[in-house]
C-alpha cells in the first residue's frame, strides 16, 4: 500500500503544477481581444525567476508569482497598468540582488538579471509593434521563456521544478492562444 500512496504522491507532484498552469493560462487569455495585452506575462515571467536569483531562495519565485498574478489581475479587471509596477519590482529586486552579493550560487543572480532585462525590453518592444507583429512577438517570447522553464526544470536550478513546470505550461498555452488570435485576424 505504501507504494501506491507513493506513486499517487509522485503523480500529484507532477500534475498539480501543470493543472495550475492550465488554469492560470485560461484566466490570462479570458476575454483577450488584443493579444498584446498578454505582454505583461513576459515581464512577470522574468520577475519570478529574478526574485529567486536575487534572494537565493527558490520559494521567493512563488511569492513573486503571487505578486505578479495580483498585478496582472488588477490590470485585466480594474484598469491598473501592471507594467510600471512589474518594472518597479524588478528594479527593487535588481538593487537587492546587487546589495546581497553573497547570494549563492554566484551565477544565479547575474543570469536572471540579464534575462529580466531582455524580457523587459521584449515586453516594451511588443507593445510598440503593430497588433499582428506585437502578438506574434509576444507568442515567440513566451515560447522562448517556456524553453527557459524547461531548462530550469531539467537542471533543477534557481526555481523549484514545480514552478518551472507550472510556468512552462502557462507560457506554452498563452503563446499558442496569442498566436492563434493574431493569425485569425
Amino acid at each position: 500500500m505504501a507504494d501506491a500512496n507513493g506513486q499517487r504522491g509522485a503523480a500529484w507532484r507532477w500534475i498539480w503544477p501543470a493543472a495550475l498552469g492550465m488554469l492560470v493560462a485560461a484566466g490570462t487569455v479570458y476575454g483577450l481581444t488584443d493579444a498584446r495585452d498578454a505582454a505583461p506575462v513576459i515581464a512577470a515571467s522574468g520577475l519570478v525567476y529574478l526574485a529567486a536569483g536575487a534572494s537565493g531562495h527558490r520559494a521567493a519565485a512563488w511569492i513573486a508569482f503571487a505578486a505578479t498574478f495580483l498585478l496582472i489581475t488588477l490590470d485585466k479587471f480594474a484598469g491598473l497598468d501592471a507594467l510600471p509596477w512589474l518594472f518597479a519590482l524588478a528594479a527593487v529586486l535588481l538593487a537587492a540582488g546587487i546589495a546581497w552579493r553573497r547570494v549563492r550560487p554566484w551565477w544565479s543572480f547575474p543570469l536572471q538579471a540579464v534575462a529580466m532585462l531582455i524580457l523587459g525590453a521584449i515586453t516594451f518592444v511588443a507593445l510598440q509593434l503593430s497588433p499582428m507583429a506585437g502578438c506574434l512577438f509576444v507568442a515567440a517570447a513566451l515560447l522562448g521563456h517556456a524553453i527557459w522553464d524547461i531548462h530550469h526544470h531539467r537542471v533543477d536550478r534557481v526555481v523549484d521544478r514545480a514552478l518551472a513546470r507550472f510556468c512552462a505550461v502557462l507560457d506554452i498555452l498563452v503563446a499558442v492562444f496569442v498566436a492563434i488570435l493574431a493569425l485569425s485576424r
